[in-house]
């Protein structure tokens, strides 16, 4: 597959660990395989993740309090880990989880 553009965005407190950034902007990229969630998953802490992986990450998802939304759907609709990824996706990613 071709270099892909998908925007992603962080919020509830998930922007902390990537370096303050709520909206990032990428090019995925060249591979042979198609990108699913779980390829991204692992290609987000790799590459944008700045600090403390397992506030973000469990395994090979996201750790259980993280909502995901593709294009403003709950990514459990749509596949979770095997969603192939298209160019042009908007991927959210918020905590649920608050301190307090």
């Amino acid at each position: 597959m071709q270099n892909m553009d998908v925007n992603i965005k962080f919020s509830g407190g998930l922007e902390l660990l990537f370096k303050n950034q709520k909206d990032y902007n990428v090019k995925l990229p060249d591979s042979t395989e198609k990108w699913t969630m779980k390829s991204f998953i692992t290609w987000v802490k790799e590459n944008l993740l700045q600090e403390r992986s397992e506030l973000f990450v469990q395994g090979e998802t996201v750790r259980p309090g993280i909502l995901v939304l593709i294009n403003d759907f709950d990514w459990e609709l749509l596949g979770e880990l095997e969603y192939v990824i298209q160019p042009q996706d908007t991927i959210c990613f918020i905590s649920t989880l608050h301190g307090g």
